[in-house]
């Protein structure tokens, strides 16, 4: 039977706005995952440029091992060493001594020209800062009252140590006494004087006077001479003088310690080495030729294989034919993990003597 008029079945159609989210929502998702596909085959070229390698594109190298191919051989564990910069040692320098004064501009000018016309070997030069009567060769802050003395015109004894300092070429040493120091000792005998087993200020044999180096006074005294003398830029320090006496009536001498004379001297250096480490300077010491090739003087407090160790150069007084045989013991005595350098003082230059000496003033 027909159905009624106008009542046939409607199956009716969606707005069109729902298929146009639904088809972007595949686009995005599609897009989404292309991104991330990729984003995990991005490389970096050697300039820097970013670029997409599928995997297809990479090179056989490249592609992850198989098991028909071989494992590679392993490769040896390499120990990585790295090693301390060496420290420089000590130029070779043949040097000449002043004689103890204040310098001068005509003084320092003679000595140049004497050099020249003598046709001398010489690319450093000994300037004497200080005396072992305590006499003091430059304008110093800390300096005793009376010690410094220095030319008529007080300026150009400074002037002339900033030329000196200044010359191109020339390595040059200030030479200081240590603990031999008559004006300083007795300006203060409480504080740094060395002291007789009365209470009173200890003459030597020569009636000088010493200052005691296990007072802190006296450390804090010569470090700060040392560093005024190191900002006057002064290549290295030479102390002279750094023992305990050695001659007079050493048994009335009271040392005011409970330890050795050589440990003494040993944290005198170290106070000096720490005064001087922001400064470009080496730190040497003169010892008599017997400590050297003898051993060690428990009077004077000087062992060699202690001084080694905190000085860059060890000074002697000798002669040319002693020169290699005392250069060998202080090598020694040094070791090798630190070179320090022996230094002859001669009252002459002699053709036999290779390496650095020093040449005293007439």
């Amino acid at each position: 039977m027909m159905g009624a008029k106008g009542y046939s079945s409607y199956r009716g159609r969606g707005p069109k706005w729902k298929i146009l989210i639904a088809f972007l929502l595949v686009v995005i998702i599609a897009v989404s995952l292309s991104v991330i596909y990729l984003g995990e085959h991005i490389v970096y070229s050697s300039d820097g440029r970013r670029q997409i390698v599928l995997p297809w594109q990479r090179e056989e190298n490249d592609a992850p091992s198989t098991g028909d191919q071989e494992d590679p051989e392993p490769q040896p564990d390499v120990d990585v060493v790295v090693e301390d910069p060496e420290t420089p040692e000590p130029k070779e320098t043949v040097a000449r001594s002043l004689p103890a004064a204040p310098v001068t501009k005509d003084r320092w000018g003679e000595f140049k020209s004497g050099l020249a016309s003598a046709g001398a070997n010489c690319n450093a030069v000994a300037v004497r800062l200080k005396t072992s009567n305590g006499t003091v060769y430059f304008d110093s802050a800390n300096a005793v009252s009376g010690a410094v003395e220095l030319s008529k015109d007080l300026g150009e004894t400074m002037d002339t140590l900033a030329l000196i300092t200044s010359e191109e070429g020339m390595h040059t040493i200030a030479s200081i006494a240590c603990l031999q120091d008559f004006k300083a000792a007795n300006a203060d005998v409480e504080g740094r004087g060395l002291k007789n087993t009365g209470g009173y200020i200890f003459y030597d044999g020569n009636n000088s006077l010493w200052l005691d180096p296990a007072k802190p006074s006296t450390r804090e005294y010569l470090c700060a001479l040392a560093k005024e003398i190191a900002e006057l830029g002064f290549d290295e320090l030479l102390l002279t003088d750094f023992s305990y006496p050695t001659v007079g009536k050493i048994n009335k001498i009271h040392y005011n310690t409970d330890v050795s004379l050589a440990d003494n001297l040993d944290l005198l250096l170290s106070d000096l080495n720490t005064a001087l480490e922001p400064y470009d300077i080496l730190l040497s010491v003169e010892v008599p030729e017997a400590v050297i090739a003898g051993g060690p003087d428990t009077v004077a407090g000087q062992d060699l294989s202690r001084l080694v160790s905190r000085v860059d150069r060890i000074y002697a007084v000798t002669t040319p034919e002693k020169v290699e045989t005392l250069s060998n013991l202080v090598a020694q005595a040094s070791g090798a993990d630190k070179k320090t350098e022996f230094v002859p003082e001669l009252t002459a230059d002699s053709p036999t003597v290779v390496g650095s000496r020093l040449i005293l003033a007439e």
